[in-house]
């Protein structure tokens, strides 16, 4: 067996790498650090801090609508479509409870002013997520498709606004479009199905 003691070099260099293995790490750990505050965060909605643009409620509106996630009563007709999306606050937090009403025309471009056809509201669940049947609005004379939604987090002032649908020709010739609320479309086996998410400033 070689029991040869190690030289004094030796022993230097281990002892050397020693106290220097600790401030080697301590550097090693605040060189990740550093570049993990470098990285930017990937966004959880992207686009959420844009708060949704206000529009007018139109002529139709009428309060104490029923309370219904599906529109679709008998004898209506045209498209099915099922609207989905969140409510989210400018930094990214859902908005539960948050009151959304709909109406809209029906496939003919008219309103049902003296009841409730093609108009009803609901709140988001806990996520801030609704979900809504119902069909594809017709059009009218002056304006392209859309729905007319009120959106109000609880205790907070309402939004009113409108949703417009993708590459409709009239998109362009009606005055008060707005591309900011285009739904997000898409072919479906039985119908259509949209996206869109309101964010709102609280306040």
């Amino acid at each position: 067996m070689d029991r040869r003691i190690p030289s004094r070099r030796t022993r230097r260099e281990f002892l050397t790498a020693s106290l220097m293995a600790p401030a080697t790490l301590a550097l090693g750990a605040r060189g990740a650090l550093a570049q993990t505050r470098r990285l930017a965060p990937t966004p959880a909605c992207p686009g959420a801090g844009d708060v949704t643009p206000a529009q007018t409620a139109g002529p139709f509106y009428k309060p104490s609508s029923p309370r219904r996630t599906s529109l679709l009563d008998p004898g209506i007709t045209g498209t099915r479509i099922v609207l989905t999306g969140r409510v989210l606050t400018t930094d990214c937090r859902p908005v539960a409870r948050a009151l959304v009403d709909f109406w809209h025309a029906d496939d003919g471009g008219e309103y049902d002013n003296t009841g409730y056809r093609l108009r009803g509201y609901q709140f988001t669940d806990d996520e801030g997520r609704y979900r809504l049947e119902t069909i594809v609005p017709g059009l009218y004379p002056g304006r392209t498709r859309h729905f007319h939604v009120k959106v109000q987090a609880p205790r907070q002032r309402i939004l009113t606004t409108q949703l417009y649908f993708p590459g409709e020709p009239w998109n362009q010739r009606d005055r008060i479009f707005s591309p900011a609320l285009l739904l997000k479309v898409e072919e479906a086996r039985d119908g259509k199905r949209a996206t869109f998410d309101f964010v709102l400033v609280a306040g």
